[in-house]
């Protein structure tokens, strides 16, 4: 920071044409809650408050946000809360991915317009931790991340049980009529047990260990369970560290490096992650000026196997991770792949923290050495073709590999509303049938996690389990099953998938990475030329989103920012 640039309380000066009025007034105001110059000659840390009684994922922040106060004050610092959008991806219409690159403008604009040496962000639901680390990446001023941490696993009927993998098989079994009403109910008790995000490796959990992996996070942060001492420690830690990278001026801009992304990229190979935080990593590396593709992911996923047992690659729960050691550890695990030069907001680099850091220990069966992995390279797969020129993307280690290589007809539904025909008889859907989602895309919808299609119910009920699915939409990272995403460019700006008719012939060669929609080219041209886009919004945010938000190989952030 240049000699001459404000500190602490005198950052970010209210414009009245008279500087030192400005302070003198500023001054006077925080007098009135019992601030005095001891107070305000400390390093001023911003504390975001995301919490909502709406968001049970954050259900146990204010008391995170008291042991982030905590450590603030232990290491010197003074410091201040104030609130954000928060962001729940199952109290919010139709989707919160909508609002993440709302949430991340008003974070970064908060950030930039208050007085604060460094900030805190504090967040966990799955939008929150991303739109923060844009905002942080934007703002450029020293930044923490903290997350809730994920709920403790519950029980029914001597079944361990997690949000959300869990949710979606139990509802799977009630649509096929393996289950009755009272067990689905049961269940519906039992599968969130505590305030907290999915513990399973969804998009929140894999956010998490992301962000720890970018250097973002205090190490061994991701994985503590909610409510839990190793969270509340980690949390103080968090706000300890705040003052020192404040005092430092350590900016993210120093942090959030291209071989930091690439390390990211490693880790969610190796987790299974959820496909969502590839349009994460996307918009966060364009916000840090750092160059990342699709082709970055698939180089990752042609060298790294698949390391962690977590649901939904795998069996496991983000407890099991923990107690296994955590993101440290599968980075140890992963180190001869790892560019370990890489800076963190410890002020040590990756290859430094490592050095304290054994390898998985044998009486453990949830984070698997590179010799012994769970599974093989290849968990993220990155498709192309002509139904997806710019990319779409498939989470193989939570599909059917006996679908990886499958021709079928189309049966195409026109936006996530008109999904609702799925199980009508009269559209006499096979197995072989490729189900088609369209108008679901950034443009089109806000991008839905609407992607995992149901199975329709006759097909249920006959045992039927995984089918081909394709859209320009998203699915949750606790999902599972064949279905392509992200498909770009998205069916409402004219893309391929817009002109899909019932009864086409599309084939998804998974060994070849590729999708394609089996009509000739002078028959798509025609298609092409009467196509006609869907209504756009008329007003507001939605109506901001759908004339500025990128494409979801982009990252499908807005293009001013």
């Amino acid at each position: 920071m240049e000699e001459n640039t404000p500190t602490g309380i005198d950052r970010n000066l209210t414009s009245y044409g008279d500087v030192g009025f400005s302070k003198y007034i500023r001054r006077a105001f925080l007098s009135a809650v019992g601030y005095d110059q001891t107070d305000l000659d400390r390093p001023i840390v911003g504390i975001t408050n995301t919490y909502s009684e709406f968001n049970t994922c954050h259900g146990q922040m204010p008391q995170l946000m008291e042991a982030i106060k905590r450590g603030v004050l232990q290491a010197g610092g003074l410091p201040f809360v104030f609130p954000t959008l928060t962001l729940h991806e199952i109290t919010f219409s139709p989707t919160t991915m909508i609002f993440r690159n709302l949430m991340a403008m008003e974070t970064e604009e908060m950030i930039s317009a208050q007085p604060m040496d460094a900030v805190v962000l504090l967040g966990g639901c799955d939008k929150t931790v991303p739109a923060q680390l844009m905002a942080a990446a934007s703002a450029n001023i020293p930044a923490v991340s903290v997350v809730t941490g994920a709920m403790r696993t519950g029980n029914f009927e001597g079944e361990r049980l997690g949000a959300c993998t869990d949710c979606r098989r139990y509802w799977s079994l009630y649509r096929a009529g393996e289950i009755d009403d009272r067990q689905i109910q049961g269940a519906q008790q039992a599968l969130c047990s505590t305030p907290g995000t999915c513990m399973v490796m969804g998009t929140a959990s894999t956010m998490a260990c992301l962000t720890e992996t970018l250097g973002m996070m205090i190490p061994g942060g991701a994985s503590p369970p909610s409510g839990t001492g190793d969270r509340a420690r980690n949390a103080v830690e968090a706000g300890r560290c705040a003052v020192r990278i404040a005092r430092k001026n350590l900016q993210p801009g120093a942090i959030l490096t291209r071989p930091a992304f690439l390390n990211a990229l490693t880790v969610l190979v190796a987790l299974g992650g959820s496909t969502n935080a590839i349009i994460h990593l996307l918009a966060i590396a364009r916000r840090s000026g750092v160059e990342l593709t699709l082709d970055d992911l698939q180089d990752a996923s042609d060298r790294v196997p698949l390391l962690v047992n977590c649901k939904p690659s795998g069996v496991g729960y983000m407890e099991d991770f923990h107690i296994a050691g955590g993101l440290p550890v599968l980075l140890k695990t992963l180190e001869p792949l790892l560019d370990l030069s890489v800076s963190t907001i410890t002020g040590q680099t990756l290859g430094e923290i490592l050095t304290e850091v054994s390898p998985p220990q044998p009486w453990q069966e949830t984070i698997h050495p590179l010799n012994d992995p769970l599974g093989p390279t290849g968990s993220l797969v990155v498709i192309k073709g002509n139904l997806a020129p710019d990319g779409a993307i498939l989470k193989a280690s939570a599909a059917s590999a006996n679908l990886f290589n499958h021709r079928g007809p189309a049966v195409v539904f026109e936006s996530p509303e008109d999904a609702a025909r799925i199980d009508d008889p009269s559209l006499q859907i096979t197995p072989d049938h490729v189900m088609i989602l369209r108008n679901a895309g950034p443009v089109g919808a806000g991008m839905p996690e609407a992607g995992s299609l149901p199975i329709p119910r006759y097909l249920a009920e006959k045992g039927i389990k995984d089918m081909v699915r394709i859209s320009d939409a998203r699915m949750s990272g606790t999902a599972y099953g064949t279905v392509v995403l992200h498909c770009s460019p998205e069916a409402a700006t004219g893309g391929p998938l817009a002109l899909v008719k019932n009864g086409d012939e599309i084939e998804l060669n998974v060994t070849e990475k590729r999708i394609d929609l089996l009509v000739d080219t002078p028959e798509l041209s025609r298609r092409k030329k009467a196509f006609i886009p869907p209504e756009s919004p008329e007003r507001g945010w939605r109506k901001l989103f759908a004339e500025h938000v990128l494409p979801a190989h982009l990252g499908a952030d807005m293009d001013f920012l």
